[in-house]
């Protein structure tokens, strides 16, 4: 079995979302780049971003700011969005039972799948949101692994495509592996990054 994460993996998402949650934040009047948004919350569920991003300014974003986020990020996936190259061939050709799990809400990772054609290849889809704790915590991927029968104690993991179509020779029924993208963003970042000088922000 093989557990795919989905942005920077499956999809050519990460760039789309960060300028999106960028640009939202900058509307909110918390200016902060593309670039930093990477960095610091790659990989992690989008609650956690804006919980990290209170914590850091000391400001309540609007009550409303995390449904605007996700609209706006839809629209821009639905506009922007192209699968990594090669996932659709290697995925027509990848034998054996496999699976999304993305920290993602489920409507994006449906979103990114179907605009790009790849849903067709997965009947299970896994969220962040449906744990306790998100990545970088094992989670999602051991919930993931229970769900669709396979064994947890012995999982591998793969990082970034070349990494996952690594993963992919040889993957049989008898173990599982995790296919993911960029390492989650760090805990130790300086509040200075956001809502400072251009400078600042480099």
């Amino acid at each position: 079995m093989v557990i795919f994460d989905c942005n920077g993996v499956l999809v050519d998402s990460e760039q789309i979302t960060a300028a999106a949650a960028a640009d939202e934040f900058a509307r909110a009047g918390i200016p902060i780049t593309p670039e930093l948004v990477t960095r610091y919350f790659s990989g992690r569920r989008p609650a956690d971003m804006l919980a990290g991003i209170e914590a850091a300014t000391g400001r309540k974003l609007p009550v409303n700011f995390s449904a605007t986020l996700a609209a706006a990020t839809l629209a821009r996936l639905r506009a922007e969005v192209r699968a990594m190259p090669h996932a659709a061939h290697a995925l027509t050709w990848l034998r054996g039972p496999k699976c999304v799990a993305s920290s993602s809400p489920p409507d994006r990772v449906r979103t990114s799948l179907e605009t790009t054609g790849l849903a067709k290849f997965f009947n299970f889809l896994f969220s962040a949101s449906a744990v306790r704790n998100g990545k970088p915590a094992p989670d999602l991927f051991l919930h993931a692994a229970s769900r669709m029968g396979g064994s947890s104690s012995g999982l591998h993991r793969g990082r970034g495509f070349p990494g996952w179509r690594r993963c992919s020779h040889g993957s049989g029924y008898g173990r599982t592996r995790i296919c993911w993208g960029q390492p989650c963003g760090g805990a130790a970042w300086r509040a200075a990054d956001i809502g400072g000088s251009a400078d600042d922000r480099r």
